[in-house]
């Protein structure tokens, strides 16, 4: 057996495991990559006129009306952008629970309580990383699919490779005159060639968050071989736990960040507290279309300190390139790193993906179909031996 008999081998046993795993990758893939623009588009309570000169209420006070609404909860994180509305966060894992309350940054009025467990695009994410399944379960299955879709992706160009000149001009187009087979050979070979250019990017974003030495693979070839800093939990100085002032730590802090931009159109979140030991984070990020570019900042949240940190979730401007290229994870992934051209490129991608065991099974499909027929069917010299024999004369 040649090598690239073997590599076609492995190719098709491969892709018999993977098949239905990459299929459905692929297909919520698709469906989350425009999460954004169909919730801006069908939620009206996402929305809230931008009243300038008028007084947006502090965390503290939105924190107030939506604790009145799930009395109980955690408070995660409450948010602000222009012209959207406030968003106050819940949630935690003991017991489980993830709500969010939208409520008019001006007035408080409450817009949506939405309990995010029967969020669609929620689930949706849920099965594409989980395949809602235990993360535990769910990740390391999804995450091996992932790899062996890698495999395939070279193994796919490897056999796509052309010979010569002659062959390499029927592997550049579809030929849409010819038989049903012979055009589905084609969608998979052609459209695969050109769909694995964008979906590598997208497989091994996934891969960084479904196997740690992926992550720690990737960071230390874009570093220069540094290892990555882990994240790790900001600390309030206990000791200095004595009343500031009457105004609370969030708000005095909320107003702060705000003071020293006030040209800032972006969104601000600042994160509750747990306890007394954890510091306040505040996130500004200046795109809202992405994620990499937040500027994460923490604060002692009993002197107003702000605390340095060495992990690549602190500051823009102190992150190395190989810190800003593992921030831009997500953003990659899923297309917004080049906006809503890079959107439509990873959904095209992602439906290609989707499509390549289907049109797989019916290259092999048709193969095997063939052979079956080529073994039943007699060679013409046997056929001509035979209506050359004889009859048997009866007695």
């Amino acid at each position: 057996m040649s090598i690239k008999k073997l590599i076609g081998k492995v190719h098709l046993w491969l892709g018999f495991a993977s098949g239905l795993l990459v299929l459905f990758l692929g297909i919520t893939g698709c469906i989350l990559s425009f999460q954004r623009e169909i919730e801006d588009a069908t939620q009206e309570y996402r929305f809230v006129e931008h009243q300038p000169g008028k007084a947006l209420l502090p965390p503290s006070e939105l924190r107030a009306i939506a604790d009145s609404q799930l009395p109980g909860k955690k408070t995660h994180s409450v948010s602000y952008q222009k012209g959207k509305a406030a968003l106050v966060v819940y949630y935690d894992f003991e017991p489980e629970y993830y709500y969010t309350v939208y409520l008019n940054p001006y007035t408080g009025d409450v817009l949506k309580v939405k309990n995010m467990a029967d969020d669609f695009f929620r689930i949706i994410i849920e099965g594409h990383y989980y395949l809602w399944l235990p993360p535990n379960i769910g990740q390391p299955i999804l995450a091996s699919a992932t790899l062996v879709f890698v495999v395939l992706l070279i193994t796919g160009i490897i056999l796509w490779w052309p010979k010569n000149k002659s062959a390499a001009k029927q592997r550049f187009a579809i030929k849409w005159s010819v038989k049903w087979r012979r055009k589905n050979y084609d969608l998979h070979n052609v459209l695969g060639f050109y769909m694995s250019w964008v979906v590598i990017f997208i497989a091994i974003t996934g891969l960084v968050w479904g196997f740690q030495w992926v992550s720690k693979s990737v960071y230390w070839a874009t570093s220069g071989g540094k290892p990555i800093n882990e994240y790790y939990e900001t600390l309030s100085d206990t000791t200095k736990a004595v009343p500031l002032a009457t105004t609370p730590a969030i708000d005095l802090l909320w107003d702060k960040v705000r003071k020293e931009n006030p040209a800032f159109t972006g969104s601000l979140e600042v994160h509750i507290p747990e306890n007394k030991k954890t510091s306040i984070e505040i996130a500004s990020n200046p795109d809202t279309d992405t994620y990499w570019k937040i500027d994460y900042r923490y604060f002692d949240q009993h002197t107003l300190q702000e605390l340095p940190v060495t992990h690549m979730y602190g500051k823009l401007a102190d992150a190395s390139v190989a810190d800003k290229i593992r921030r831009m994870n997500y953003d990659i992934h899923v297309g917004a790193i080049g906006g809503i051209i890079g959107k439509i490129i990873a959904f095209f991608a992602s439906l290609l993906a989707a499509s390549m065991p289907v049109t797989g099974t019916l290259i092999w499909w048709g193969r095997r179909k063939k052979a079956v027929r080529k073994v039943a069917k007699p060679e013409p010299q046997q056929q001509a031996r035979h209506l050359q024999r004889p009859r048997a004369v009866k007695a």
